[in-house]
């Protein structure tokens, strides 16, 4: 049976592409929504444990925002966009044409435009997934949880099953050129099981057509 944990180096580089891609089409949807110029740098992607998943996206007692989406169509099965507290609150800024450090906390307006970058963001990522398949995904209307990274992850893992621990992680750095400052993200695919079997085939027909004979 496929198993995650299998995936050979090239195959990552495969799911690798697909974040990239998805990472420039944020970062175009990005500069569309707060009127400045964003790029990206070149998003690091990893499989990984949910529960190890926590430390790499802020320290225990810093709070994130994140936006679940559910995945339908040919694919089923979540993702979620988290952003560290004080990345969330400058993104809020961005999206709501606002000076820098003056949004304090996340409010019932901030959290409203967090969740429609987190949408769009999300949706980026998606149709590159679903253009590299050559499947249909839908995208269900997001939802927005403000909590410790762990209590974040956590509740997104007990909505899966027990069988569902492992997950793509996609760390992605956009820059804003005319502030010189950069935003970090963090996107994460939670398939199903049988939409991860489906993934894990799809790179590795990838890699197998480009391999070298």
């Amino acid at each position: 049976m496929d198993d995650i944990r299998s995936l050979k180096p090239m195959q990552l580089d495969a799911l690798r592409e697909v974040a990239n891609i998805g990472a420039g089409h944020a970062a175009t949807a990005l500069s569309t929504m707060t009127g400045g110029t964003i790029m990206i740098t070149v998003p690091t992607i990893n499989v990984a444990k949910l529960e190890d998943v926590p430390p790499q996206i802020s320290a225990p007692e810093e709070p994130v925002a994140a936006v679940l989406m559910h995945m339908l169509g040919d694919l089923t099965g979540r993702t979620l966009l988290v952003f560290p507290k004080p990345t969330a609150l400058r993104l809020s800024e961005l999206m709501l044409r606002r000076p820098q450090g003056s949004s304090k906390e996340l409010g019932e307006l901030e959290q409203s435009a967090i969740k429609e970058a987190g949408n769009i963001l999300s949706g980026a990522y998606m149709n590159a997934l679903s253009d590299f398949m050559g499947l249909m995904l839908l995208p269900w209307p997001p939802g927005l949880a403000v909590d410790m990274s762990t209590a974040v992850l956590t509740t997104a893992y007990l909505q899966f099953g027990s069988d569902k621990d492992f997950v793509f992680c996609v760390e992605s750095q956009f820059y804003m050129k005319e502030v010189n400052e950069y935003l970090r993200g963090f996107f994460l695919l939670l398939p199903d099981f049988a939409s991860l079997q489906a993934i894990l085939r799809a790179v590795r027909v990838a890699r197998a057509k480009t391999a070298p004979a």
